[in-house]
Formats: structure tokens, C-alpha cells, sequence
């Protein structure tokens, strides 16, 4: 995946609890957004799709995913140890009334 410009529609999967990173999905399409981008690295990728599958069966039924983007990305740990991690990036945008 090429890194685009940061997006205030982008949430970033971390360690929190899932219900955090669908709350701030929630707001993003309260706010105007027509589209959220999740993203997420290695193992959180699971929690990113759990995110987008709640927020669309639960909270905002009118929403699809668009599109789902998968790749591969590079980081450099503190010991200078270049690793390779899996990476997800779910589109989400609400349907056209």
C-alpha cells in the first residue's frame, strides 16, 4: 500500500477495544463523512474487519464497503530490524439515497 495523504476520515486500529474504533467511525459519518477508511497492521487486521462488520450490521445499515485494500508493509524496528507486517485498509461509505 503507498501512503496518501492523512485523511480525517482515516481510523487507525490499535490496542483498544473495538468499540472505541466504531464509536469514532460513528461520529466521522454524524459529522458529514460519506466514507471512513479503517486501517490496521499484523495482527490487529482481524479487529479492523471486526470494526467494519459491526458498524455496518449494527449501527449504519445503509453502509457497504466499497473497497478492501491488502499488502504487505515494511518496518524498521529500534534495532535497526526491517520487518515485514500484513496490512488491511477497509472503505465503508454510506449508500446514495
Amino acid at each position: 500500500m503507498t501512503e496518501e495523504k492523512k485523511e480525517d476520515n482515516t481510523i487507525y486500529v490499535g490496542k483498544k477495544p473495538a468499540m472505541g474504533y466504531i464509536l469514532a467511525a460513528l461520529t466521522q459519518f454524524n459529522n458529514g463523512a460519506k466514507e471512513v477508511v479503517i486501517k490496521a497492521r499484523g495482527k490487529l487486521t482481524a479487529k479492523a474487519i471486526t470494526v467494519a462488520e459491526v458498524l455496518r450490521n449494527r449501527y449504519v445499515p445503509d453502509a457497504v464497503v466499497k473497497d478492501v485494500k491488502i499488502g504487505t508493509e515494511e518496518l524498521t524496528g529500534e534495532d535497526g530490524k526491517v520487518s515485514r507486517v500484513s496490512a488491511i485498509e477497509i472503505s465503508v461509505s454510506k449508500k446514495e439515497a
